[in-house]
């Protein structure tokens, strides 16, 4: 699914819709260039979950998580690290269900990741000369996820 995004809002919102609808359990793999949205995109879910509190990029801190929603939202961002440092995290504790309750986890710099879960969501954000252009492909049990606006 490809769509094309005018500005900020409309990435936000698209985030929004995202947050509403996914179930717990969801990993969202979100490759793009810097300043292409992928945060933005996070801060629009983590409404559409019901989470209140500000959502930063966790650049420097690599995993901000937010308990306050309809489920959990972990957001981790992988720029900083080598695969080798990302293996070492065990990231599989955010998604596997068995250390941390399941909840929505968006990964930004998805890349990094020497070995990513069964079922995931990737989200390319590209930027376009009117706003942005966002592909959404499903990965295992997300194959076939179609967005419903």
């Amino acid at each position: 699914m490809i769509l094309s995004l005018p500005d900020f809002e409309a990435t936000r919102k698209f985030g929004v819709a995202l947050g509403r609808s996914l179930p717990a359990g969801t990993v969202i793999l979100l490759q793009g260039d810097l300043g292409a949205g992928k945060t933005t995109l996070v801060q629009g879910i983590a409404e559409g979950l019901g989470i209140s509190e500000s959502v930063e990029s966790p650049t420097f801190t690599l995993i901000n998580e937010y308990f306050a929603g309809r489920v959990p939202l972990y957001h981790l961002d992988l720029y900083r690290l080598e695969p080798e440092e990302a293996e070492a995290l065990h990231l599989e504790s955010y998604w596997d269900g068995l250390e941390m309750d399941l909840g929505i986890v968006a990964i930004e710099w998805p890349q990094k990741l020497p070995y990513k879960p069964d079922n995931y969501l990737q989200i390319y954000l590209n930027y376009l000369d009117n706003g942005r252009q966002i592909e959404v492909m499903g990965n295992g049990d997300l194959l076939d996820w179609q967005w419903e606006n």
